[in-house]
């Protein structure tokens, strides 16, 4: 079994990777290993650490600031956590001997909002960050290939859209509408539901979809066809 690590155990797509363990990671040929300790992205040491105890042969970086954290932090975290983290990261995979495939998560957001006349985007699309988590994102994005170009790992970029399923936090749109739904139907709310601005439209995966998606990638390299879902309206 070769040995895939992931970043961000402990979030939303870590924790479905883990509920996963038995059926998709072992269908790909990757035994999912551990961290063996508590480590953060911003310290060399405790990075090297688990990076010597996984000994991965291929690695999955999901953790990041996300949009909901980057409205309560400052925007300096944001850029030091997504930037800066993945750079020390891809640091501390050289300096433990990792030759292996990597493959960084960025975002939808990249590209901004996008006129329905070009839709469905492709890779091809301008990139026209919004905030400063897309921001953070594209830069990364360009960190990764720079370091594509100068080592023999293989290095890729996923972009995927808005996920769902469980154990999503309340404060995500479709996770909201479901608990309102549930406590319209107990009793304990009155029949409407509130939301935020539904002017916008948005794609939406299901996470154990876009789990498959990255595994894919790791095994071949390509996307034979786009996993974003049909439009759905942020109601």
């Amino acid at each position: 079994m070769r040995r895939l690590f992931i970043t961000g155990e402990s979030g939303f797509v870590g924790r479905a990777f883990d509920r996963l363990r038995a059926h998709a990671v072992a269908q790909y040929g990757w035994e999912l290993v551990s961290a063996g300790g508590a480590y953060d992205l911003q310290d060399a040491d405790s990075l090297d650490r688990v990076l010597n105890h996984a000994r991965p042969d291929a690695v999955i970086h999901l953790d990041r600031q996300d949009v909901a954290a980057e409205v309560l932090s400052d925007p300096v975290d944001t850029e030091d956590i997504n930037l800066q983290g993945t750079l020390m990261l891809l640091q501390s995979l050289q300096r433990t001997g990792f030759n292996g495939s990597f493959l960084y998560v960025s975002s939808s957001e990249v590209y901004g909002p996008v006129d329905p006349a070009v839709l469905p985007i492709t890779e091809l699309q301008a990139l026209h960050p919004q905030n400063q988590y897309a921001v953070s994102k594209v830069a990364a994005e360009l960190l990764c290939h720079q370091w594509s170009r100068k080592l023999p790992w293989r290095i890729m970029t996923a972009r995927p859209f808005k996920h769902i399923g469980t154990g999503q936090r309340e404060d995500f749109v479709i996770a909201s509408v479901a608990r309102q739904m549930a406590r319209i139907k107990l009793g304990l709310q009155a029949p409407r539901i509130v939301v935020g601005d539904i002017d916008q439209s948005h794609d939406f995966l299901d996470v154990e979809d876009v789990i498959s998606a990255y595994l894919a990638l790791l095994a071949t390299g390509r996307m034979a066809k786009s996993t974003t879902s049909a439009q759905a309206r942020n109601t």
